[in-house]
Parts: C-alpha cells; structure tokens; sequence
C-alpha cells in the first residue's frame, strides 16, 4: 500500500456497511482520514460496525441523518456502488458539492501494484476470473501474485490494504455501479467485454448513461496505457475510441482485421496461433471471446503462451456462469445464475450442441423476452419457469413452438420439474434471464440452491 496524503486528515463520509464499506473504511483509517460511517440499517449488533468503532470511526445506523451535512464539512462521501444517486444522502452531499467516490477509486490509488480493468454487460467476470489465473501462473515463477478482486466479490480495498505488494498485480472486475462514481483510475490496461442494451436500466436511467459509466474504465488512461475493444461492436467502439488516451487493441469473434480473433481452430493475436480451440475446457463461442480478451490482458502484462496454456485448458468456469455441476441420469447440468438479463441467456443458450430443457424466471422488469424466441426454436426443447415472470417467459416459448412448457411458483418445484423432463444426452440448463430478487436476495444464493437441489435429486438417484 502507498501513503498517499489524499485523504490524511480527510473528514470522510462512507455509505454502506457492505463488505466493500467495511475494507474501504478501514483502508481509509490506515490513510489518515476522519470516518464517519452510515448505513440505514440498525447496525447496534454489528460485530463489523461494533469493530469500526473501536478504531475511531463514528457509526451512524438505523437512520440516514441528511442534517450531518449542514453541521459539518465533509471532503468526500465513499458511496457504496449499489446505493442510487437518489438516496437523501447522496442528493444532499451533491447539494453541498462534496466529491462523491466509490470504494475502487479509495483503493486503487492506494494501490503499490500494477493493475487492469475489465468491464463489460457480460463475460467480465469468467474474463476476470481466466485474467488472474494465467497473470498468478505468470507471476508465481518470480513468487509474485495476481489477485482478482472488485466487482467480483472481493473489495479491492482488502487486498491493497493486507495482501498485495509492487510486484504482484490486481486484476480488477469493475461493474456500470462502481464506474460511475469514479474520477481517476489509471489502468495499465483497460477491456470492455462488451456492452449491451436493457442492462441496469433500472439505475443508470438510459443506456447512454450506462455507457457513459463503462466508459469510464478508460476515461483516465495515459498514452503509454492499454485499451482492449469489442471490433464487432462498431457503433460502442467509435464511443470507446473518442473516450481514451491509450493505445486501442481490438477482439473480434470472427473477424481476422482485428488484433485478436477466432480463428480457423485456434485463438490467434495477429498470425500467432495463441490457444487451440479444442483444447479450451470452457462451453460456448462467448467464453473464446472471454479467453481471447484474457489472453489479451495477458500478453500486455507479460504473460507467455505456457501460462495462457496452463490456465485455458483446466479451468472449468466461474460459479454461477455456465458452471458445470453433475451429470443427472445421462443429462449433464449447468448452474447459470449470473444470467440476470435477457442478453446473458442470449449468449448461455446457444452454448450447447445438444437439445436443452430450460429453467428460467425471476424479477420482473417490464421487458418481454422476444429476444429469446429464436433461440428457444433452435436449442430448447422443453422449458420449466418459476417467478414473477414465468408468463412472459411462456409467451415466448409459445411463439417458439415449444410443446413442452411447464410452470411452476418456485426454484425447488423448478428443478424436480426439469428433472423429470430431461433425458439422457440432454442438458439441463438453468440461466434465469431475469434478476433474482423476487425471491432470493441475490444470484449467487439462488445458484447455491439450484446446485444444493440437484445435488439432492443426485444422491438418490445413486442410492
């Protein structure tokens, strides 16, 4: 970690006591800075926020306290990503015209490492995840590290804060969420998986203000930098280009003009056979772009074709992306709760050469799945929907001309149903297309149950 004097002495306002308020509060304490901590739940039991406490950070729960801001001057507001810009605290800190950052921004410049950035609608984490491993198998030959680390699930905070030095590097996965509220990063080397429409809408209130958020993951690179675009996202990288000073590297699915693309069985940079395809463990097109932007990254940051080899032919998935479970009675079952929109069921679906039975439903956002209908008529063959939007989903799958539809209320009835319908030879695919929170709290508690059902109906089955 740097000591950096940004924030010594800074009176300092953090929103959220999530696991990322938690690192950056207390990443901030070890800078110098004067905390104060609000969350609006009651945090009179929290053993985080009772720790907090204990170092000097002023804690604030049950309420948000809007008056804090006309009694005293605050230098920033450290927001939690997912809290809206409509929240009363965060309206009154604009008011007042206090800087308002997220816990990436905190870390990041306080970090003694190297590292990338990788953003995207879909694949950033299987990026990010396939990223670390070859850049860790990479550094391990020097006994260095390569951590994953933001979006992801670990504070970037924790890591810069206890665990990585100047010679290790972070590979950080940054959400819509988390850009928006950032003003200065420098990545070495910047990706944009991809970008696509009806994605967080929801929060960012149109689509060129999601854009303009992921842009941000190469707003502040220097000339000497890095930036890794989508070639076949035409009217996204026109955008991307006017957006950064660094130097443009493009991916392609099928296009050789660009830097890196899939090629005629290989992975190719240029006229450089990078990976043969038929030795990549991962299912589905989308997940060689995923490779080829990891090898990407990659190469950039110094990594050779026997670490790149090393990673891509043993790593089976990120958990809940078209993660391999089990093999039931002759079907085998993926786990693809991180599909929380139509387009992440858009690219899971067609991943497979063999007939489907699909589980899918959750939150209703007011979309219609039309999107879906051409694919249902070309890879699924029966369907089970549960949710709120288990009858959008059927419209769908009727226009399709899918015979079998069956509906049910929850997961559990969800995953017997499908079961029993898959046959031997089959998949059994769950990707929601939706969002979890009708019923679950998040997609990684509703892909643990999904798992942990199949799993049941497996142990009786070997019985």
């Amino acid at each position: 970690m740097k000591q950096i004097k940004k924030f010594d002495q800074k009176n300092i306002l953090v929103l959220g006591l999530g696991r990322s308020g938690f690192a950056v509060s207390k990443l901030l304490l070890a800078l110098g800075a004067k905390l104060t901590l609000n969350d609006k739940a009651d945090l009179t039991d929290d053993p985080k926020a009772k720790e907090l406490a204990a170092a000097g950070v002023r804690v604030i729960g049950g309420k948000h306290p809007v008056e804090l801001f006309d009694e005293e001057h605050f230098d920033y507001l450290v927001k939690n990503p997912g809290i809206p810009y409509e929240n009363p605290m965060v309206v009154k800190a604009q008011e007042k015209q206090v800087p308002i950052i997220t816990e990436p921004e905190v870390a990041l410049s306080a970090a003694d490492s190297k590292y990338v950035c990788v953003t995207g609608s879909n694949g950033k984490t299987t990026t990010v995840m396939l990223t670390a491993r070859i850049l860790d198998h990479f550094l391990a030959k020097s006994g260095h590290h390569a951590y994953a680390v933001g979006n992801i699930g670990i504070p970037i905070s924790e890591v810069v804060l206890d665990k990585a030095d100047k010679d290790d590097i972070l590979v950080c996965e940054m959400s819509s969420f988390q850009l928006l509220g950032v003003t200065d990063i420098d990545p070495k080397v910047a990706a944009i998986v991809d970008i696509y429409h009806n994605v967080h809408l929801d929060y960012h209130k149109t689509f060129e203000n999601y854009v303009n958020a992921k842009l941000n993951v190469a707003r502040f690179q220097k000339e000497d930098d890095f930036f890794l675009a989508n070639f076949d996202q035409k009217d996204i990288l026109a955008q991307e280009q006017a957006a950064t000073k660094a130097k443009i590297l493009t991916f392609s699915e099928s296009d050789p003009s660009a830097d890196f693309y899939i090629g005629d069985g290989y992975l190719m940079h240029k006229d450089d056979k990078m990976m043969k395809i038929a030795d990549i463990k991962l299912p589905g097109i989308h997940n060689l772009q995923n490779s080829l932007v990891a090898i990407g990254i990659s190469t950039l940051m110094g990594a050779d074709k026997d670490d790149i080899y090393a990673v891509l032919s043993t790593f089976k998935g990120a958990r809940h992306r078209l993660q391999y479970v089990t093999t039931l009675h002759g079907a085998r079952v993926y786990n693809d709760s991180k599909s929380t929109n139509i387009e992440a069921a858009t690219v899971a679906i067609p991943s497979f050469d063999q007939p489907e039975v699909l589980l899918a439903g959750g939150l209703d956002r007011g979309f219609v799945f039309d999107d879906l209908v051409e694919l249902f008529k070309k890879h699924v063959r029966a369907i089970v929907l549960y949710g709120e939007t288990r009858y959008l989903l059927a419209d769908a799958a009727r226009k399709a001309g899918i015979k079998n539809i069956v509906i049910v209320d929850n997961l559990k009835e969800g995953v017997l149903a499908a079961a029993k319908l898959v046959k031997s030879g089959e998949v059994l695919l769950f990707s929601p297309a939706c969002a979890s929170w009708d019923q679950f709290k998040t997609f990684e508690q509703r892909g643990d149950l999904f798992m942990q059902y199949i799993e049941e109906l497996k142990a009786k089955e070997e019985k």
